[in-house]
C-alpha cells in the first residue's frame, strides 16, 4: 500500500486527492504536485474506514480541530462520542483524542468507528498511562512502550499524531539553565523531558524517528 506522497511522487492522482481537490475548488493535479513536494498533507489512514479525506497545507482553506478525550475522572467514551458529533455538526475538520482514562483503546476505536473527519492522537499520553499501570511510574516507561503505542494507534486508524520529537538532550541542556523563567508548557513534553532527565537517555521519539516513520508508512 502506498502513502499519498508516494503515489503523488509517481504521478498518480488518488481518490483522496480528487476528493480534496473538489472540496478546495482546485485542480487535482495541483493537489498532487503539492502532496509530492510535501507542502500539502492528506491525513488519511487506510484503516479509518468512514473518513472523508481532507487536505492540510499550502493554498488550502484553514482547518479546524476540536479536542476530545476521556480522563481518569471521566473514563466513559459515550460523552466523547457526543462531543465528536457536536464537532462534526459544527463543521470541524478534525478531532484530537486526548484520552487518558482507563479504557483508552476502547475510546479511540469508538471515535474512529464513528468519525467521518480526521482523528489525531497523542501517543505519549497512552504510553505514560500504560507505564504507570505496568511499571509503577512514568520514568520507568520503555522505548518499546512508546513504539508499541504508536503502532497500535496507527493500526486502529489514527490519521495523525502528535510526536514530541523536538526535545533532544541538547535542547534539554538549554531548557534547564538557571536563567530560564518559564517551565515546559506541553504536558507530553514534560513527560518526555522528565523521562530523559531520569534515565539519561535520548528522547525515543527522536532516537527512533526512522522506526516511527516506518510505522506511519
Amino acid at each position: 500500500m502506498q502513502t499519498q506522497m508516494q503515489a503523488a511522487k509517481k504521478g498518480t492522482i488518488t481518490k483522496a486527492m480528487r476528493v480534496v481537490a473538489k472540496q478546495e475548488h482546485l485542480p487535482a493535479e495541483l493537489i498532487r504536485d503539492r502532496v509530492a513536494e510535501g507542502t500539502i498533507a492528506i491525513c488519511a489512514n487506510i484503516n479509518h474506514k468512514k473518513l472523508i479525506p481532507r487536505g492540510v497545507g499550502k493554498g488550502l482553506t484553514t482547518k479546524v480541530n476540536a479536542n476530545i478525550g476521556t480522563s481518569s475522572a471521566y473514563p466513559d467514551p459515550k460523552p466523547e462520542l457526543a462531543k465528536l458529533k457536536a464537532a462534526i455538526d459544527a463543521g470541524a475538520d478534525a478531532v484530537m483524542d486526548l484520552s487518558t482514562g482507563n479504557n483508552i483503546d476502547k475510546s479511540r476505536r469508538a471515535t474512529l468507528a464513528a468519525s467521518t473527519i480526521m482523528v489525531g492522537t497523542v501517543p505519549i499520553y497512552q504510553a505514560t498511562v500504560h507505564a504507570i499501570k505496568t511499571h509503577g511510574k512514568v520514568v520507568d516507561m520503555t522505548e518499546e512502550d512508546i513504539l508499541k503505542t504508536i503502532e497500535e494507534q496507527a493500526k486502529d486508524g489514527a490519521d495523525f499524531m502528535t510526536m514530541h520529537c523536538g526535545i533532544t538532550q541538547k535542547a534539554l541542556q538549554t531548557l534547564t539553565y538557571e536563567g530560564r523563567i518559564m517551565d515546559i508548557v506541553s504536558r507530553g513534553g514534560s513527560f518526555i523531558a522528565g523521562w530523559m532527565l531520569h534515565n539519561g537517555k535520548e528522547n525515543p521519539f527522536y532516537a527512533y524517528y526512522d522506526e516511527i516513520l516506518d510505522i506511519c508508512c
